[in-house]
Order: C-alpha cells, then sequence, then structure tokens
C-alpha cells in the first residue's frame, strides 16, 4: 500500500498527491486547494470544507466480475448518494459487482481509504462518475491525503479524467 498523507509536514511519500497536484497544475482548469482537519470520511469532510452533501464526490473502488475476466472500477457518485450495485452490474455487463477488498482499491489508487481520489493513474483502473455528480456548481473531494481537499467545477473535472458516465447511484435511505 502506498500512504496516503494525513497532516503536512509528516514527510510520508505521497506520489498520487503529488502526480494529482501536477495534473492540476499542468491543466487550464481552475481549482482551489483546501486545507482542514485530517477527515476522510463524506459527511465530516463536507462540514470541514463548507459545502452541502451532494457536492462532495464519494470515490469507492468496486470489482466487476464478468465470466471469464475481472476488473476494477473506481465509482464516483455525490456524497448524498450511495452506490446502486444492480446498476453498475447492468452497466458493465457483468455477472457479480461489489466493493473492492481494501488492499486492492489502496494498491491501485495510491491511497488509503477515506481518501480515494476520482482519477485513475493505473492502466487497469478505469473510472465512472454518476451523472448526478455533475450538476452542482462545484465538486470537492480529498486529494490523496485527509488534510487537502480539491475544489473544481464537474465539466473541469470530467475533461481531466475523462471518465464513462453512468446512472450508478441511487438516494440514501
Amino acid at each position: 500500500m502506498r500512504p496516503c498523507a494525513t497532516v503536512s509536514g509528516e514527510g510520508m511519500n505521497n506520489s498520487t498527491y503529488r502526480r494529482l497536484m501536477q495534473v492540476l497544475v499542468d491543466s487550464s482548469v481552475d481549482y482551489r486547494v483546501i486545507h482542514h482537519r485530517a477527515e476522510g470520511r463524506t459527511e465530516r469532510a463536507s462540514v470541514l470544507r463548507g459545502h452541502p452533501l451532494a457536492s462532495a464526490a464519494k470515490c469507492m473502488v468496486v470489482h466487476v466480475r464478468h465470466e471469464r475476466e475481472n476488473r476494477h472500477v473506481v465509482a464516483v457518485l455525490p456524497g448524498d448518494r450511495r452506490v446502486d450495485y444492480r446498476k453498475l452490474r447492468r452497466e458493465f455487463g457483468a455477472v457479480d459487482v461489489r466493493m473492492a477488498d481494501r488492499s486492492v482499491a489502496e494498491e491501485l489508487t495510491g491511497c488509503q481509504s477515506g481518501c480515494i481520489i476520482p482519477f485513475s493513474f493505473a492502466d487497469e483502473l478505469s473510472v465512472v462518475f454518476d451523472p448526478s455528480l455533475l450538476l452542482p456548481r462545484e465538486v470537492y473531494f480529498n486529494a490523496a491525503r485527509l488534510d487537502r481537499s480539491i475544489g473544481l467545477r464537474p465539466d473541469d473535472l470530467v475533461s481531466l479524467v475523462r471518465p464513462r458516465i453512468a446512472d450508478i447511484s441511487k438516494a440514501e435511505k
């Protein structure tokens, strides 16, 4: 597992954070870096960042099983919604879809659980966004570390990530 930095100044090696920041710096998109207390839970991070839960990009790695192959996908949806595994299964024509093992998710993303980003720097990991994530004026996500977040316009995020866009969520109960 590649560590996710928790607090600035700890000297933790975090190549995913550096790579994400380089993508943002090299792009022409406007973005904000938000410094806050270390937090990996979407609800609490949204409070710290000062935005509605619907503006948070909740990112989770799912295991998509086909009859002959397996793959992993970063499912990205608003913080006020839940993954709908039935919809994901249908979208990917899969036999089964479930949360990936934590160790697999951390290895593929280079982030610990709680600060997975809506990007993929691994060829074997694709990204799918729920279209409801594109509705807020700005979306926010932990930036591969628990004490930093990024805020940017959803269309800019889409231009950087080039994700598959599909209805993969349902309302929280």
